[in-house]
């Protein structure tokens, strides 16, 4: 993948870009692989399983780009609410594909419990340019709250609300929803976070010292340290072994820059505060998921199995522990 950092102007952070550089951004953006194909004839083969609705459409191109969610077809008031998302970061296949292969084997054996929502792919022009960005080059994953907490150097702070983020928004605000109680946002860290992304938004707001980091081997989760779940999360980490490793703290006992609070889990601040969808809903359980497609000791089914893994884990402890 071509790097598109030295696409962007060198000037002040926050500083809108002219026509010409926008234009010359999205020219290296091509079309790697088929949102039609690999998720919208996916969830028309669901149809006969649960309610498929489109929410909106990306206005880059709207034929191209429907928004959808999946419904569990018995929805019904008194029962816990929880939202599944993939794909904010279009880039990261198995967040997209995990969350549609937990709706073809396995979100039925949850719906006498729980009704779930899935928003398999919130970023589908990114998912086919295999960009993290949307077309503005705005983060959908820092767009859920725009007027949220800015930490100076810091890689999680909130961003301007977003076609997909404002789309989401919309949608759940539509299901009349007043408690969440989980939601689980399906995510990966790839090498080209570190040779692409990072160097490209230090270039888009204009920072010269970007350091290079380290990308952790494995799936991790990403708690929020303000509303600590830990039993919660030791249940995921513990499914999600059986499938694939979890990510080791590195050499400072970190991961991604952020301490390690238990096996496999790192806390940071609110997710609502940074502007994260993450923190989209109220849900007392909520937390976003880590897995690594570039490394040697996982493939790409191991991913999608672990996202699935992932939310199965959450569910049965939910249920199980009597915390819904």
């Amino acid at each position: 993948m071509a790097s598109i950092a030295k696409t962007f102007p060198i000037g002040t952070p926050g500083m809108p870009w002219g026509p010409g550089e926008k234009a010359a951004w999205l020219s290296t953006r091509k079309i790697q692989r088929s949102y039609k194909e690999e998720v919208l004839q996916k969830l028309e083969g669901l149809k006969g399983r649960y309610d498929v609705q489109q929410y909106g459409a990306l206005p880059i191109d709207e034929q191209r780009y429907p928004l959808y969610a999946v419904k569990t077809r018995n929805w019904a008031a008194g029962k816990p609410c929880v939202l599944v998302t993939g794909g904010v970061h279009g880039y990261e296949k198995s967040g997209v594909q995990g969350a549609i292969q937990f709706l073809d084997t396995t979100a039925e054996n949850y719906t006498d419990k729980f009704n779930i929502v899935v928003a398999p792919s919130v970023s589908p022009w990114g998912y086919e340019t295999i960009q993290r960005w949307n077309p503005q080059a705005t983060d959908p994953n820092r767009s859920f709250n725009p007027e949220g907490e800015v930490v100076p150097g810091r890689s999680f702070n909130p961003e301007p609300a977003t076609e997909e983020s404002s789309a989401l928004i919309a949608f759940l605000g539509s299901l009349g929803v007043d408690q969440w109680t989980c939601h689980i946002d399906l995510h990966e860290t790839t090498d080209t976070d570190e040779t692409e992304f990072r160097p490209a938004k230090a270039a888009r707001d204009g920072i010269t010292d970007c350091k290079p980091d380290v990308i952790p081997d494995g799936f991790y989760l990403v708690s929020d340290s303000s509303n600590p779940q830990a039993e919660w999360h030791k249940a995921m980490i513990d499914a999600v072994r059986k499938v694939t490793h979890i990510a080791p703290p590195d050499a400072d006992g970190l991961i991604i820059g952020e301490t390690v609070v238990q096996e496999g889990v790192i806390a940071i601040p609110a997710p609502k505060s940074l502007g994260l969808c993450a923190g989209v809903t109220n849900a007392p359980y909520a937390t976003t998921t880590e897995v690594y497609p570039d490394s040697p000791s996982a493939t790409e089914e191991q991913c999608n199995l672990a996202q699935v893994a992932c939310i199965a884990a959450a569910l049965d402890h939910l249920a199980d522990s009597g915390s819904c």
